[in-house]
Formats: structure tokens, sequence, C-alpha cells
């Protein structure tokens, strides 16, 4: 679906009026988004939820843009009779997706025998566990599963037997990310230190020269980050980026702990009584290195590749220019919405402007809701941005963190 890009709308706005909660939007305020997503996952202790958070982007109200766009799918859904949750085709499409992981897992650590049986076992070991993520976890970390919390939560809870930490999982991307994105100091996605410049606002290091070879290796050691070290530094620290979350307690505490010591005991522990440690460490090692690349890479190349913008507030404020819908599409770049394959692996996360826009609807929806995101994006004057392949889409994501290892901050133009 290589629409081409449309002149972006410009026109200043004032605050962006409450929405009705029970739309498909996100709220955009991000105290607001904070409130909800603690209420809905952690009902049974509202009292210690409370964050700190740096002061909250207000978006500019719409021009009709989103409020066009939600008439537009509400009529979609009441036309042809569809659930935006609770779809059949999901509960297959995962009962499929659960059984690849368990059958890879299976195949590799019980019964391959040689590294020509052991090596296409673990890389799709870790394809299986990708899909766990980018389809049952990440549409149940956002509601988007089942109109029933309890399935939603279960559906969360498969990032934790991934190896990574559900609780702080949806304050990071759910709510800081989805809430402002692209935007430094407040999206904690774009934000991984003194590692690499992912942003225009961000510091220019002599090492970032070099950011656009040596990032790929970085990536292939997030899951290992994960398991091991980021989600204890975070947990320690109470902080994600430049926000201060309030720590895990009872069962939340319990769920993450168990979380851990299930997917070491099956990555780890449980390999080595049949196997040598080195050979456990090694596959370790693949698994998780092509697993990082997969997951590090989707979100890459929806935000930060050429074509998707890094908006700042107006200054001396915390206000942004645009409206939160309009902000949600030019932040965002869809890829490969062409290809069946892609999406059915990635949970549909190649359309990622449609799930900015609606991320408490099922991704089977997404490439029936693009067409609607396309037509109502050219009739307002939203720039709309979908690389056709995903390898367009990497030597987007290639160019751009070359541009920003070697473009200096202070004389790079604003980008508002």
């Amino acid at each position: 679906m290589g629409v081409p890009p449309i002149s972006s709308n410009s026109t200043n706005r004032s605050a962006l009026p409450a929405t009705d909660g029970a739309s498909l939007f996100r709220i955009p305020l991000i105290d607001t988004a904070l409130a909800k997503v603690s209420e809905q996952f952690n009902a049974t202790a509202p009292a210690r939820r409370e964050a700190t958070e740096p002061a909250s982007l207000k978006f500019g109200s719409t021009d009709g843009f989103q409020g066009e766009l939600r008439r537009r799918v509400d009529d979609y859904f009441e036309r042809t009779g569809l659930r935006p949750r609770d779809c059949r085709q999901m509960y297959l499409k995962s009962a499929i997706v659960l059984t690849w992981f368990a059958g890879s897992y299976v195949l590799l650590v019980f019964f391959a025998q040689s590294w020509w049986q052991a090596i296409p076992l673990a890389v799709s070991f870790a394809f299986a566990a990708a899909a766990v993520t980018f389809n049952i976890q990440h549409d149940g970390g956002h509601q988007a599963y089942s109109d029933k919390p309890w399935i939603n939560r279960l559906a969360a809870l498969t990032m934790d037997m991934i190896g990574a930490s559900s609780y702080l999982w949806r304050w990071k991307h759910a709510v800081f990310h989805h809430t402002c994105v692209n935007v430094v100091g407040h999206d904690a996605d774009i934000d991984v230190g003194v590692l690499a410049r992912l942003a225009p606002e961000q510091r220019l290091r002599w090492a970032h020269r070099w950011q656009h070879w040596y990032m790929w290796g970085l990536y292939a050691l997030m899951v290992v980050r994960w398991h091991l070290i980021g989600d204890f530094q975070e947990l320690a620290a109470g902080r994600i980026g430049e926000h201060k979350i309030p720590r895990p307690r009872g069962w939340d505490l319990v769920v993450l702990f168990a979380g851990k010591a299930v997917s070491i005991s099956l990555v780890l522990l449980i390999p080595m009584f049949f196997h040598p440690v080195w050979m456990v460490v090694l596959y370790y090692m693949l698994v998780t290195s092509v697993m990082g690349v997969l997951l590090a890479v989707v979100f890459q190349l929806a935000h930060c590749v050429e074509e998707a913008e890094f908006p700042i507030p107006q200054e001396g404020t915390t206000r942004m220019k645009n409206a939160w819908a309009e902000h949600q599409v030019e932040t965002t770049v869809d890829f490969a919405t062409d290809s069946r394959s892609v999406s059915w692996l990635l949970g549909g996360l190649n359309f990622q402007v449609e799930h900015h826009l609606f991320p408490r609807v099922c991704h089977i929806h997404y490439p029936a809701l693009s067409r609607i995101v396309v037509e109502v994006c050219r009739e307002h004057g939203v720039r709309y941005n979908a690389h056709p392949t995903v390898l367009a889409g990497v030597l987007s994501h290639f160019r751009w963190l070359r541009r920003m290892g070697t473009i200096d901050p202070a004389s790079a133009p604003a980008n508002v």
C-alpha cells in the first residue's frame, strides 16, 4: 500500500477535549492514560499505583480528523457485524502460534541430535517466541484480545513466559510510548541512553557516528538484557527513562519473579539436564539474538525512520502543535502492508499507524482499517507514510541511524 505522503495539516489547535472512555482511541493525555491503565490492570490496589511523571503533554484540538476516523471505523464494525475483540480468527491463530512455540521447543531440547537439526529448530523457536509476543501478548497488553479483562491479562502474561515483565512493559510501552510517540523525554521507547541517538533532540556523542553499524548487534542482545539485567534495573530504580513508576507489589511482584523463573528454566536450566552447558549457552544466544533483532526492528521500522516526525512541544510549554490523532499518524510509518505473511507473523504490527490510532482493536482488523485511515488522511491533509516492503523500511532505518550519528543537533533544523 505505497500511498504517497500528503502534506501535513499545520493549523494551530487548542487543548484536546476529553474523549469518551468507550472510544477505540487511547485517551491522549498521559495522566489520563496512566489512570486508565492502572485502573484496568490493577483495580485491586489503585491507591499504590500513582506515578510521578514529567509534565504531561497537551495536544491540540482536532479539526474533525479524529472524529471522522472514529465514525468510519464504528460504521465498519456496524456494517460488517464483526467484533473489535474476541475474534474467532484470533483464538485460532493463538492456538497455532502456541503450538508452533511448544513444538519448536520440544524438538530442539529433547529430539535434536546434531547441529543441522538444532540450528533450524533454534531459529524456529526464536520466530515462534517473537510471534507469541507480537500476536498474543501485544493484543492482550493493549486489551485488544478480548472484552473480558481476565483473558487480556492471561494473554499479556505470555510476555513473562518469554522472559520480560508484562508489568514493566505496560508502563513503558502501553502508557509512555503510545501517549507520547517520538517525543524526547516522554517516549521511553526511543531513549536508549548513551548507546544511540534516535531523535534529533537527543545528544550527539562521538561513538554515534558508527551507530548505523553497531546497533544491529545491540538489537541482538535486547532479549538477554530483558532476561538478566534490564527489568531488574528498572525494578530497583523505580524508573523507566525519565518516568518514575510504582514498583510492583503483591501479585504483580510475584508474577514478575515467577515469570523470570519460568523463562530461565525453559531456556537454560531444563536444557542443561540434557545437553552440555556450553552448548545450551550457545543456542540460548542464538535464539535470543534472532528474537532480539526481530523485536527491535519491528519497532524501529515504525518510528525511527526518515519519514517519521519527532515533534517537540511549543517553546516554553508542554503543548504539542498537532492534535493527538494527527500526532500518532505523523510519527508512525507502516510497512509491507500488502504482505499477508508479514502481517500474520508480526501480529499486524506492520500496520503501526492503525495500531496507534486503535490500540484496543484486535490486529485481525488492521488491513481493513488501513483503507479507512488512508482515505481519511487524504481528505484531511494529514501525511500518511508506508514503506512497500520490510527491506525498504530496514534501509530507511539504516539511513536514519547514519544521519542521527553525523548531524550535530545544534546545527540541525528544528523539527516541530
